[in-house]
């Protein structure tokens, strides 16, 4: 881990200060390497969080271009964008905010054909797609790849985020939550659904919170838990999810739930 800059030391000093950060959590942040999936609405509350806390080095994956439909809650873009790619916006939108990120935009998308390329060499991954079949992909990748998955997903007043590492003994992949029911492209997304975009926002700054203790090393480990945000009743619940023993990516004899 490189050292921090006079520039760091002075952007970062609000985190430096903190007992469970600190100069060694800081570094930790800056060599840190975090694939982004979608650059929506999720993302929209997740990138700009991850950039200004200086993670190192942010890859945004979307094949999509922005649409008037998307700025009610994807920030990142405006209105003279329409048309134009939302992964290479977002990473000139997060090179605005923190020079030092290097953001870099893969205009494509993700299916079973390149997952594990894309997500290799990466520390962290977060999804923020907006279905269930590329989420699953995206878990199957990961698990494969031992590399941590945060997946979080919002959709009209409810939103879901957990951190999962599925190839650990007794630690559930995103597939023991969901099952193999939903690996065919044709699932609802908010286009369908309707959702609120200060929703969207909240899920992806609490996405980003997880990664960023994730990284940082500092907190209790709440890998296998989902957290529940209820925008209507205003209640945030985690829930913990069990290992499935039969569950087609990570089950296995040493499956275990609790």
């Amino acid at each position: 881990m490189s050292d921090l800059n006079d520039d760091e030391l002075e952007r970062y000093a609000r985190h430096i200060v903190l007992p469970q950060v600190g100069g060694l959590g800081q570094r930790r942040l800056k060599a840190a390497s975090i694939l982004v999936v979608g650059a929506g609405g999720v993302a929209s509350g997740a990138l700009p969080a991850l950039a200004g806390a200086g993670i190192g080095r942010l890859t945004i994956v979307d094949d999509d271009t922005v649409g008037r439909s998307n700025l009610q809650r994807q920030w990142l873009f405006r209105d003279d964008q329409l048309g134009q790619s939302k992964a290479r916006l977002a990473a000139i939108f997060l090179e605005g905010i923190n020079p030092a990120v290097n953001a870099s935009p893969i205009v494509a998308r993700i299916d079973a054909s390149n997952a594990e390329d894309l997500l290799a060499g990466h520390d962290l991954v977060l999804d923020g797609s907006d279905n269930f079949a590329t989420r699953l992909i995206v878990s199957d990748a990961a698990t494969a790849l031992k590399i941590p998955l945060i997946s979080a997903a919002a959709a009209q007043l409810q939103g879901q985020i957990g951190l999962f590492r599925g190839w650990e003994d007794g630690q559930p992949c995103y597939r023991c939550f969901v099952g193999d029911a939903f690996d065919n492209d044709d699932c609802d997304n908010c286009a369908e659904r309707g959702v609120i975009g200060a929703l969207t926002g909240m899920v992806g700054n609490f996405a980003a919170l997880l990664a960023i203790r994730a990284i940082a090393d500092f907190g209790e480990d709440v890998a296998g838990k989902l957290f529940l945000l209820d925008g209507l009743s205003l209640n945030l619940r985690p829930i913990k999810i069990p290992k499935e023993p039969g569950c087609s990516t990570c089950g296995g004899s040493h499956a275990q739930g609790s």
